[in-house]
This record gives structure tokens, C-alpha cells and sequence, in this order.
């Protein structure tokens, strides 16, 4: 659902402005009638997923001192259970108050009604205004007419560079065009002996749709598929031309990080967590490194990933439920879980904390969030992400016709979507 940020981030985080100003409570509705607000004990129920969910007690302890009527009981689940013990919980009807949900199972377990509507309850509390969150993030939530999520965690993807190897082949930033980058992919490339420009991710769900968009591509025209359109047909083409002229490696063979240090592959498309990864494991690249904003054609719209926080439709705590949510999106806590987990915030006010404006890798990720958009929203995209990858394997192993393969593609995807 999503890979793990390992970010080093210092503990100034706790230290900072943002932090120091955090209020006492979560904002309550005025005329509230719930138990916990007058005085009875209420235990919530806190589903959260993977590894960052271990760390959600400590979070919960503080918002429990904050409010001691509400005792926050937290179950953290493997991902790769979650979704089945989800299916349970539906079907009896009894599960969690609050349940993390990874943004690509919104529309699943919305169109299941387990998500309860938040668009009645967003006006009770500033914590949920729209303006506060990154407006990819504030669309992973929605379903049709309904809001069944508030954003908690985001992420995206950029581009990593070696900085000394770019401008000896002549670039003093980072290309800012489909054609720059094309062009430095290929003068990498010319260095030879092993050498490459790029390395493009064959098994990235993400990144051909990604490419789509920046050309001009609305990916689906509501239930119908623009897959054979030539704005996608375009940007699968330019993906498969690294390939074709040699400046991306068909098989690699390595680990990235490893290519990326010894120059073998220069530059290369992720998400945040590759930062701590390059600068453990690949220490004496110190200042030879850095990330930049995508590459633009029409656009350099990215992919936004992460969780957000939903209600379980079957709760018998919802004000209670809210309220822990509302603690949750404060800037203040979202910069404690950070510091946590390195899992990175969906607030934009966090993004002005020193802990993330004072790096320089933060700071483009920050920047890339506002040109980010989550896959599309609809139930079986990730089958029609895998069918993709199937198709481009044929374009670039097998010289296959990009037309032939995306007209057969979708085809299949139409039937998926209208199963």
C-alpha cells in the first residue's frame, strides 16, 4: 500500500513554533451530545495499518491526557490482512471507530457503504477545511457526492539526480522538459562502458499514467477508458525512446541506489523514502546529489500516494470519532507523527515547519505536492495498472506496436470497468 519513508528527521520537529503553539483540545461542536462530552467514558476503537501503526499509541496517549473521557484503544494490522478483516468487519457490522484507509481502497470500501458521509460534520471543525489540505490529497477522499475520509499521510514522486555527473554533461540544473530530459538521458548515456542516462521503473504502477497526465491525458472519460488516445499512446512512447536509444537499462541488475552512486544510472524517478536510503547507503555522494520537481510537457503533474483517516459507518462514537480525527490533522500532531514514523504530513502548514522547509529534498517534495494527483478513483485500478505493465513489457522487450498494444489494452480495460 505503501512503502516506508526513512527519512531522518531531527528533533528540533518537537521544538519548533507550530509545535509549541498546540492547543489544549481538538475542537468540539458546540451543543455536542455525546457521551464523551458529558462525562461518560468512551472507548474508541483505532484501526491502523503496516509499521507506522505501532507508533499511533503514542500519539493517542497524548490526545487521552488532552481528553480523558476518551479512551483510545489502537489495533495496529498488516497490510496484507487488513483488507480481508475490512471485508469481515462490513459484514457483521462491527469493526472500528476509526479505521485507516491507504487511498487506492477509498473507492472499494466507499462503494461497500463502510465509510460513514464526513461532508455533513466538515463544517464543525477548521481541522477539515479543504484549504488546509494539498488538493490531491482533499481528492482521495471524496467518493461521487460523498466525503468518507480526511488526508493524514502523503506522498509523491520526483526526480533524483547526480548533480557533478549532469553538469559535465552540460546541465547546470535539473532538466525542466520531457525534451531536457531526454536529451541529458542520452549525453549520459554517451559516457559508455556500461553506462546509462535514466532508469525508468518497468514495475512502477504509477509512472506511465503519470507521464500520461503530463501529456495531456484525462486517463478515463468517466467509466470509459483513453488508454489508445494519443495523448497516452504519446507518453508511453516517450517512455519506451529511453529504451530505444539506450539511455535506460532494459534489466539493471542492481539495486538503484548502488547505480545511482557509481553513476551507472544518473537519474531516476521516486518517491521521499529514497532520500535516507541514498544517504546511508551511499554516503560519499554528499552534495553530488539532489531532487527536482518532474519534468514538464503540458504539465509535471505527479502521483500522490499515502492514507487518509475515514469513520466506520457502523460506529456508535461518531462525535467522539471526529474529534480524535480533528486531533490528528492539526499541524502540530501531524509534524509529532513525523517525527515518529517519517511518514510525511497532508497539511500544508506543516510544510512550513524548519524540520521540512530547511532541507532542500523536503522542500522540492513539498513544492511536487502541488502539482500532484492520486491514480485514478475507481475500484479496479490497480488490475488495470497490472494489465498495463504486461503491455509495456511487449512495447519495450519485444518492439511490439504501441498503437496495437493500447487498443488491445483498452479493450481490456473497458471490460474491467464494466464488469
Amino acid at each position: 500500500m505503501r512503502k516506508q519513508i526513512f527519512t531522518v528527521v531531527a528533533g528540533t520537529v518537537l521544538a519548533t513554533s507550530v509545535l509549541a503553539g498546540c492547543s489544549s483540545n481538538s475542537s468540539t461542536p458546540e451543543g455536542s451530545s455525546s457521551p464523551a462530552a458529558s462525562g461518560k467514558q468512551v472507548t474508541l476503537n483505532v484501526w491502523g495499518m503496516g509499521e507506522e501503526a505501532k507508533s499511533l499509541p503514542k500519539i493517542a496517549d497524548k490526545f487521552m491526557q488532552e481528553n480523558p473521557n476518551i479512551k483510545i484503544n489502537v489495533q495496529a494490522l498488516p497490510w496484507d490482512t487488513a483488507h480481508d478483516k475490512l471485508l469481515t468487519a462490513i459484514a457483521s457490522k462491527k469493526g472500528p471507530d476509526v479505521l485507516q484507509m491507504g487511498t487506492t481502497w477509498i473507492p472499494e470500501f466507499a462503494s461497500a457503504k463502510a465509510l460513514m458521509d464526513l461532508k455533513p460534520e466538515l463544517s464543525k471543525y477548521p481541522e477539515f477545511a479543504e484549504a488546509n489540505f494539498y488538493p490531491g490529497a482533499i481528492s482521495t477522499t471524496k467518493q461521487g457526492d460523498t466525503v468518507v475520509g480526511v488526508p493524514w499521510y502523503i506522498d509523491t514522486r520526483v526526480l533524483y539526480y547526480r548533480t557533478d555527473l549532469l553538469k559535465e554533461a552540460g546541465y547546470n540544473e535539473a532538466p525542466k522538459t520531457w525534451d531536457e530530459l531526454s536529451d541529458a538521458a542520452k549525453k549520459l548515456a554517451a559516457r559508455g562502458n556500461g553506462n546509462y542516462g535514466i532508469s525508468i521503473d518497468t514495475k512502477e504502477q504509477s509512472l506511465a499514467f503519470m507521464f500520461a497526465r503530463q501529456n495531456g491525458s484525462k486517463l478515463l472519460d468517466g467509466n470509459k477508458p483513453l488508454f489508445n488516445q494519443p495523448e497516452f499512446v504519446g507518453a508511453v512512447d516517450y517512455l519506451n525512446s529511453f529504451f530505444k536509444n539506450g539511455s535506460a537499462p532494459k534489466d539493471l541488475g542492481m539495486d538503484i541506489v548502488p547505480a545511482f552512486q557509481k553513476g551507472i544510472t544518473p537519474m531516476f524517478i521516486s518517491g521521499p523514502w529514497m532520500i535516507k536510503l541514498i544517504n546511508d547507503q551511499a554516503p560519499d555522494l554528499k552534495d553530488k546529489w539532489a531532487t527536482a520537481v518532474l519534468p514538464k510537457k503540458e504539465n509535471n503533474t505527479s502521483s500522490l500516494g499515502g492514507s487518509d483517516l475515514s469513520v466506520f459507518q457502523y460506529t456508535e462514537h461518531k462525535d467522539e470519532a471526529l474529534k480524535f480525527i480533528a486531533y490528528m490533522s492539526k499541524p502540530e500532531t501531524q509534524l509529532e507523527w513525523l517525527k515518529l514514523t517519517n511518514t510525511l504530513p497532508a497539511t500544508k502548514k506543516a510544510w512550513e515547519d524548519p524540520a521540512l522547509t530547511s532541507d532542500p529534498n523536503y522542500k522540492v517534495i513539498g513544492q511536487q505536492m502541488n502539482a500532484s494527483e492520486p491514480m485514478p478513483l475507481v475500484k479496479p485500478f490497480e488490475e488495470i495498472a497490472q494489465n498495463f505493465l504486461k503491455s509495456f513489457e511487449n512495447i519495450y522487450r519485444a518492439n511490439a506496436s504501441t498503437q496495437t498494444e493500447m487498443d488491445a489494452f483498452n479493450k481490456k480495460a473497458e471490460s474491467i470497468l464494466n464488469k
